[in-house]
């Protein structure tokens, strides 16, 4: 069998200048000594992470993934298998518990550190960049709060930052056998989210348009996509037998946080993804990436703008959906200017210190360090903190509501709750508290029935943030009588607090037949 020859691509001409000379061209140097310290600014944001994972309580995404956990499937509405697959196992490894829970996310969280090191150093940069960019990185808002919460966007994070270094390093190396290992790293990232295949698709656009064509049309890259596409195919299936749901639900993201109002909030947001005091740094980044004369490298600059553009448009409100971008565009920063950090004593010293306080001024918006009572003035900026807060009550306030009512009408009747975090609430933190199955009509919530189809009596959880949710539910009830209002300890005014939870008799229809009218994506 006649063996394969690997393509060594032409290199473009080095530049004249070295790593770290502040010109923002690309160093004419392989990767240097590698910084072990890089690895243990990632063991301590993965231990931070881990110490603050019990503070407070589940967040209503978790609560829903833990539902999908007990529901495991191909794909759901919202997202493909991966987060509610590691859900599962946290609970057979685990049980409920809030820490084995966010394991995941923390770990992710300390590989996207250790992973823009590697990137630095990919980029030419000695072991001053590739610690910067670590610790860059590592104070990243944006990465503390996803890295608190178990959900997609911290493995999100990861895969973009993974398939970056990978495209670096082919950018550098001309060594295309490299797009095996991203074909894996985008196939992970897509049965994650499926952003991770739009950056994807912006990377190849953006080597195109650098004129890294041979780059990306070649046998590697082509296997390297067949490996990614081969784990898209759950998702597909899964879609095509559930109308393609997704499809769906993105529409309904994009009407709730697109449009031309939200392109001012997505602006600010990008700028508070990283710490304030490292803004100019991802900045140098972009004009270093830009300015290297490497393809692949510049490519990576093209597909920050080219999705900075479409999110922007788009799903302006959702500010995260950039943060991936982040890591590598800090290292590429921190590496293009070393030498300006390294040409005046104390500049290196008083970045960090400009770093240290941006990053703590923000910590109580993004990780649970004040008590929980303390937290009301943070929902506004960004509402997990609070999100985190009353679920036990809530169970409590149903229970109570459940078991007033006779025996025989409770054989006849269902829990059914206005969106999905009260749904996983009832059902794992009620689980032992003698509760039936709640059922929602919210995103995958729905496709998992309604409970029994013949039920006469319906309790209905609702948040306070539908205050006409009673006059919603007359539609379709002859008698709606609120009989609870929701509220927490804490006294945080989140998105249940004010809610009530009514008895419902009496449906105008058969409850099966109603159950199609509640279905409802957000």
């Amino acid at each position: 069998m006649a063996r394969w020859s690997v393509p060594r691509l032409p290199q473009p001409p080095g530049p004249v200048s070295g790593p770290g000379s502040g010109t923002g061209a690309a160093p004419a140097v392989g990767p240097q000594p590698f910084d072990r310290r890089v690895i243990l600014v990632g063991g301590v944001v993965f231990a931070v992470l881990m110490a603050l994972s019990p503070r407070y309580g589940f967040h209503r995404d978790e609560l829903y993934f833990l539902d999908a956990a007990r529901h495991l499937q191909a794909s759901y509405v919202d997202q493909p298998v991966l987060t509610p697959l590691l859900a599962r196992v946290s609970l057979s490894l685990f049980g409920m518990s809030l820490p084995g829970l966010r394991v995941w996310s923390a770990l992710a969280a300390g590989a996207t550190v250790v992973i823009s090191g590697l990137t630095a150093r990919e980029l030419g940069g000695g072991r001053r960049a590739q610690l910067l960019a670590a610790v860059g990185t590592g104070t990243m808002p944006a990465l503390l709060a996803v890295g608190h919460v178990a959900g997609t966007t911290a493995y999100d994070v990861l895969a973009w930052a993974a398939l970056a270094l990978v495209v670096v390093r082919i950018g550098r190396t001309g060594d295309c056998r490299w797009w095996l290992a991203a074909g894996a790293i985008l196939g992970l990232g897509v049965a994650n989210k499926h952003s991770a295949g739009l950056f994807a698709a912006a990377l190849v656009a953006g080597a195109l348009l650098s004129g890294g064509r041979a780059m990306v049309l070649n046998r590697w890259f082509l296997a390297g996509a067949a490996i990614a596409v081969a784990f898209t195919v759950p998702d597909l299936w899964w879609q095509a037998q559930h109308q393609w749901a997704t499809i769906a639900m993105t529409r309904a993201l994009n009407q709730a946080n697109g449009g031309l109002g939200n392109v001012g909030t997505w602006v600010i947001g990008q700028v508070i993804m990283v710490t304030l005091a490292l803004v100019w740094v991802w900045l140098a980044g972009l004009r270093f990436l830009w300015r290297s004369g490497r393809p692949l490298w510049r490519a990576l600059a093209w597909a920050y703008g080219l999705l900075f553009v479409l999110f922007a448009v788009t799903t302006g409100a959702k500010i995260y959906y950039l943060a991936g971008a982040y890591p590598y565009l800090l290292a590429a920063g921190f590496v293009g200017i070393d030498g300006w950090l390294a040409a005046r004593p104390g500049r290196v010293r008083n970045l960090m210190l400009a770093t240290a306080l941006t990053t703590a001024a923000a910590l109580p918006l993004v990780l649970p360090v004040l008590p929980a009572a303390d937290t009301g003035w943070t929902y506004q900026v960004d509402p997990v903190n609070g999100d985190s807060i009353g679920w036990p009550q809530l169970v409590q306030a149903v229970q109570k509501a459940w078991l007033s009512l006779p025996p025989a009408q409770r054989a006849h009747a269902v829990i059914f709750t206005a969106n999905y975090g009260e749904a996983g609430a009832i059902n794992e933190l009620g689980r032992t508290d003698g509760l039936p199955t709640a059922v929602s009509g919210h995103n995958a919530e729905w496709w998992w029935g309604p409970g029994n189809p013949r039920a006469t009596t319906v309790v209905v959880v609702a948040p306070g943030n539908a205050p006409n949710y009673g006059d919603f539910l007359s539609r379709f009830f002859t008698s709606v009588q609120p009989v609870a209002t929701l509220s927490n300890p804490a006294g945080i005014h989140n998105q249940e607090w004010g809610g009530h939870i009514y008895l419902c008799t009496g449906p105008v229809s058969p409850w099966a037949q109603l159950w199609p009218l509640l279905r409802h994506y957000d």
